[in-house]
């Protein structure tokens, strides 16, 4: 790489006269490697804790549009005491009644809610017949005050100050019946898929809002209020029976496909290493059959007494 520049120099006649330098530093320009900037591996500051979960990326949000649901979820910081409790449901229904009362009402409002150890989900609508960027100024407002309100009252319930959430939240919009109905099971089953096991038939989680839905095909327990939660009417047409289309109505049994398929890949991954383990402890050497397998596992949390 050489780099040139100029120098002047008068003589002493007045006469103006220019030299050209060159720095030579061997090689050429596009041969050098560069050594600073640029993405490179392992680069920038380091997270505290590499095996939690990762924070969400701060950038610009997809576009929201009026006549899609979307999917919230909220993650609870350090410190903060399990959601899953009656004070935090008493809490909830506070805020979704204060809600209602909100200028934003009109086109904001929680329709359906899971309330888990350390986040919660929310269901929600933002439909301004305005337009799509009326609506997502809607939905950016429903949602903050939905976070102000929550922190502010669970604070001050407990005692305690600070943050009471993690990070910014999560959000998807859901755009077909199938993904709809595929959301309402997931909402509807979180407690499932966090490890809470379940006897009997027709049991719901209590911490949601799976007992005032509409949509189930079979029998399922009922829970009677002192106070009863807000009376929330989906606007949407996906909410409101669009989501019959990607599968029919809900039943208390069914769990999302994609839990059943990752819990019958780890349950093969299990047995096969444990039966790889004891052929080689016997001196064998082909691999154990399929048949040794006996089928696809039970899972506890969907037998029913």
């Amino acid at each position: 790489m050489v780099i040139r520049a100029r120098v002047s120099d008068r003589t002493s006649g007045g006469a103006r006269s220019d030299a050209q330098l060159g720095l030579d530093f061997g090689g050429d320009a596009a041969e050098t490697p560069r050594r600073w900037g640029g993405r490179r591996p392992n680069a920038g500051r380091k997270r505290k804790n590499p095996k939690a979960r990762p924070n969400v990326p701060h950038r610009v949000r997809p576009p929201h549009g009026r006549r899609n649901p979307v999917h919230v979820t909220m993650r609870a910081g350090r410190g903060v005491p399990r959601f899953r409790c009656q004070l935090v449901a008493n809490l909830m229904k506070e805020v979704l009644k204060r809600q209602r009362m909100r200028a934003y009402a009109r086109d904001f409002q929680v329709v359906h809610f899971s309330i888990q150890d350390d986040h919660l989900h929310l269901i929600v609508e933002a439909t301004a017949n305005v337009s799509d960027e009326e609506a997502e100024k809607a939905l950016r407002t429903g949602v903050s005050g939905f976070a102000i309100s929550f922190a502010r009252r669970l604070n001050r319930r407990i005692g305690r100050s600070g943050k009471v959430w993690a990070d910014r939240h999560h959000r998807r919009d859901v755009q077909s019946p199938t993904e709809v109905r595929n959301l309402l099971l997931y909402v509807f089953q979180n407690y499932r898929h966090h490890g809470y096991v379940t006897f009997g038939a027709g049991i719901l989680d209590p911490y949601s809002s799976a007992c005032r839905f509409d949509g189930w095909a079979d029998w399922h327990v009922t829970f009677i209020e002192r106070e009863p939660w807000p009376d929330v009417r989906p606007r949407t047409w996906l909410l409101r029976r669009g989501w019959l289309r990607g599968g029919g109505p809900l039943r208390t049994s069914e769990i999302p496909r994609a839990w059943m398929a990752a819990d019958r890949r780890a349950s093969r991954d299990v047995s096969l290493d444990g039966a790889m383990a004891a052929s080689e402890r016997s001196g064998a050497v082909s691999p154990p059959s399929s048949g040794l397998h006996g089928g696809d596992p039970i899972r506890a949390d969907l037998v029913h007494v």
